[in-house]
């Protein structure tokens, strides 16, 4: 743990090969994280900017395009998961997330059989299979989870999603048998990004309504006590250069959470972040912001509702761009 009086996690949102190889080592050797993340995005970033992908992607010449992305992301989560072993077997966390197809969003089916087959040919017990949390992805996290496979659920902006990806943890784990460890990956910044220039004209304090937001699921979360699940903050990157870049970290430091964040964005909350817990936050203090974006004539929940389609977009997107690419 990053904080252990807090059961509080850092987990870098990034991977790649040189990376792995060197810095990656170093932060868990110095406890400053315990864990990562991936995409569709960051595995696009990697693949097609790094030149330490050349010499395998040019042995996979014969296989198909989704064949080679997924040959190049399993070997660099094995890499991870493997670096990340010693924190796992010692009950620190330890995990490494791989995401679905995207364009599988809608199918449980075959998200259960992708996320089994990927589980399978990882071949590590540190891996978490992300599903994004669509009403097939609820299904697939339950028959994961019901078999003993780690779920990262995510692209998490409302409670109800929240609350469905922690319903089918709680039942897939009563049908394991046993603690699955789980998470449910709440997207923050991207919220204060398409809101904060509204609320600045109106005077309405802005780069609060992600955390309000974050911080009410959280709250939703922890009241159900679903064994082994934790909600893990995503999306803390800061866009605005008006706030220090550890903003996101610092203001969603909870009991029993995860944050994942790229790598700058931690090592400053780990040189200058308060390490304080900054929630719960109060209801009424939230309220007030969300009653004030009301008066507005903002539909919080359309804007969420395109948060969901424009992330699951992002990664379709990202995802198409590899396979092109090979």
């Amino acid at each position: 743990m990053y904080l252990k009086d807090l059961k509080f996690s850092l987990w870098a949102d990034f991977i790649e090969r040189d990376y792995l190889d060197n810095e990656f080592k170093e932060l868990i050797d110095k406890k400053i994280i315990n864990g990562a993340t991936s995409n569709p995005a960051i595995f696009k970033n990697a693949i097609l900017s790094s030149s330490a992908y050349k010499e395998q992607l040019l042995s996979l010449k014969a296989l198909s395009p989704k064949e080679k992305y997924e040959a190049v992301a399993v070997y660099d989560i094995q890499k991870a998961a493997d670096i990340l072993k010693p924190l796992y077997d010692a009950g620190d966390d330890g995990y490494v997330s791989i995401e679905v197809d995207p364009f599988l969003c809608d199918d449980a089916d075959a998200t259960i059989k992708e996320g089994k087959r990927l589980y399978k040919s990882i071949g590590r017990a540190n891996v978490m299979i992300k599903i994004p949390a669509t009403e097939a992805g609820y299904i697939a996290m339950r028959s994961l989870t019901s078999k003993g496979i780690p779920v990262n659920a995510t692209l998490i902006f409302k409670k109800e999603q929240a609350l469905s990806c922690a319903k089918a943890f709680s039942e897939g784990v009563k049908e394991f048998g046993s603690s699955v460890d789980t998470v449910i990956s709440v997207f923050v910044s991207r919220i204060d990004r398409a809101l904060d220039e509204i609320l600045a004209k109106a005077k309405i304090k802005r780069a609060l309504s992600g955390i309000y937001n974050s911080a009410e699921i959280y709250e939703a979360v922890q009241r159900l006590d679903v064994e082994g699940c934790r909600v893990l903050f995503a999306s803390t990157g800061v866009k605005d250069d008006s706030l220090p870049p550890h903003y996101y970290i610092e203001g969603l430091l909870a009991y029993n959470s995860i944050n994942t964040a790229p790598v700058d964005t931690i090592k400053a909350f780990h040189a200058n972040g308060s390490k304080i817990a900054s929630l719960p936050i109060s209801s009424e203090k939230i309220r007030e912001h969300f009653e004030a974006i009301k008066f507005l004539g903002i539909d919080f929940d359309a804007i969420l509702d395109k948060q969901i389609e424009d992330g699951l977009q992002s990664f379709k997107d990202a995802f198409e761009d590899i396979l092109k690419s090979l």
